[in-house]
């Protein structure tokens, strides 16, 4: 498979260094200094663009690559509002965009537990919900992706959605996340379930970035060759 990279930051080293060891090659890699490059002429060269940079320049990249009817996995967060727009460029243009608030196989694993432990839970009123996601100081949105991800899944699940959507908020998903940023961490997400009498934990800790790293490459691996928007639930 050929590849580009763009973004070469922490998550484009790793991507950069598992595609090297499971055989793929990468043709050429976008960062601010050479921004420019990013053309449809380079981008007829891959297989696939793996886009991991900024909130700030995510949708940019994206449409970049799917105007030029190629195929990009995009990892980035933050950006979430230009996401249907660039789904609808997918199939206009005959490209394929694979998009992920996380792409670690065990947190993809936790968001199907978190649906139906809301729906398990959705019985007991008498327990309050709430979502504790820590990430290293650098990352610049909060909450995460991966936090809003796990809260829509409850509010999907729980009957208690009305009281959330009619609240003050746009979000109101946030109104159950707690955001925290410090030191190294790469990913700590917890959902919690407390009642007066017991507490319910379900959590996912990130060791490092390969666990995030391996997963897009997965995800590129399957995407090569396919046209049209692919998640996670499709890779699974």
């Amino acid at each position: 498979m050929k590849c580009a990279i763009i973004g070469h930051g922490k998550m484009g080293r790793e991507i950069e260094r598992i595609l090297a060891e499971r055989g793929h090659s990468v043709e050429f890699v976008i960062d601010e200094a050479n921004a420019e490059e990013l053309t449809a002429e380079n981008i007829a060269r891959v297989d696939v663009c793996f886009e991991f940079t900024t909130p700030e320049t995510a949708a940019a990249n994206v449409e970049k690559v799917l105007s030029a009817g190629g195929r990009v996995v995009c990892g980035t967060t933050g950006w979430l509002k230009e996401l249907p727009a660039m789904e609808a460029l997918a199939d206009e243009k005959g490209g394929a965009l694979f998009y992920a608030s996380n792409f670690s196989i065990g947190v993809n694993v936790m968001f199907r537990l978190n649906r139906r432990l809301a729906e398990l839970m959705n019985p007991h009123k008498e327990y309050d919900v709430r979502i504790e996601e820590t990430h290293h100081m650098w990352k610049k949105d909060a909450p995460s992706g991966t936090a809003i991800t796990l809260a829509e899944g409850i509010i999907e699940k729980l009957d208690r959605k009305g009281e959330w959507v009619n609240s003050a908020t746009e979000n109101p998903e946030q109104l159950f996340i707690e955001s925290h940023r410090e030191g190294m961490v790469p990913g700590i997400h917890t959902i919690t379930y407390t009642s007066a009498d017991d507490v319910l934990e379900l959590k996912h800790s990130i060791l490092n970035r390969r666990a995030l790293a391996m997963g897009a490459v997965v995800a590129g691996e399957y995407l090569n060759g396919k046209s049209g928007v692919h998640t996670m639930d499709n890779l699974f």
